[in-house]
């Protein structure tokens, strides 16, 4: 359940916490945009690396390291099927180029994985909604997106208790082959889902009992705006997607392979 460290705020006093969560997101769409472009592994190293000195500034090294790591399975599974694909679609034989780009598809999804889990780390969840509301974006899906981001750490953290209760009672998760591994977290998820049932109507009632969408026209005691800082992310992210795009159209990229 570390992955999932990755999307709770954590609130530290720093510059990249100050920021406003609409050029943090527009920080990452731009890495976004650049990761789908690039399928080498240098250039998709490169974008690795840039945003380890964001991660420094913003304090969250522990936390960002512990979402990456929780994404280590599913970047291992992401590994082994491109190289198995390539394996067999080669036939039955590989060469240098294919655990290179094998290598690549994964450091895209890590790279993804790691500017989404600094714009969650660093960006409170009620700024995100007011955000989300100054751009415009219907309440509804604003309050429905900021509850969603709000309770999947809280899930998470559920998950893991009652998987250490389950395992107190005697409980073998790691234990049997494949099959036998999926139903034993058969008795981790029901209370899970009986949890997060009587969770959402806990909500709803809280919601009802403050008449929630009586007033259709809100308004907010705080107001975001952007500063020099702001301004600086905005500049430098728009630096790093004309960068890319002018590379992955411009100039030949080499491989380790060559």
């Amino acid at each position: 359940m570390s992955f999932f460290d990755g999307l709770k705020f954590r609130r530290v006093d720093s510059a990249v916490h100050l920021m406003d969560p609409r050029v943090k997101f527009f920080y990452v769409l731009a890495i976004f945009v650049i990761a789908i472009l690039f399928h080498e592994l240098i250039p998709l190293i490169i974008l690795f690396l840039v945003q380890i000195p964001l991660v420094i500034l913003a304090r969250v090294k522990r936390e960002w390291l512990r979402s990456l790591r929780g994404a280590a399975f599913l970047a291992t599974v992401i590994f082994g099927t491109n190289l198995l694909f390539r394996f067999i679609y080669g036939g039955y034989s590989l060469i240098p180029s294919d655990v290179e780009h094998a290598s690549a598809m994964t450091l895209r999804f890590l790279v993804l994985v790691e500017s989404f889990s600094i714009f969650f780390l660093t960006t409170s969840p009620d700024h995100l909604g007011l955000a989300l509301e100054q751009s415009h974006i219907p309440y509804e899906f604003c309050f429905a997106f900021t509850t969603a981001v709000r309770f999947v750490p809280v899930l998470a953290e559920e998950a893991q208790t009652i998987m250490d209760a389950q395992k107190a009672r005697g409980l073998e998760l790691e234990k049997g082959n494949f099959l036998k591994r999926i139903r034993n977290y058969i008795p981790i998820l029901i209370p899970l889902i009986i949890s997060a049932i009587r969770r959402s109507l806990e909500l709803a009632e809280a919601m009802e009992s403050r008449a929630w969408g009586a007033i259709q026209k809100r308004t907010n005691l705080y107001v975001l705006g952007l500063k020099a800082t702001d301004y600086s992310m905005i500049l430098i992210s728009s630096l790093i997607l004309v960068i890319g795009v002018y590379i992955r159209f411009s100039i030949s990229i080499p491989s380790f392979s060559t």
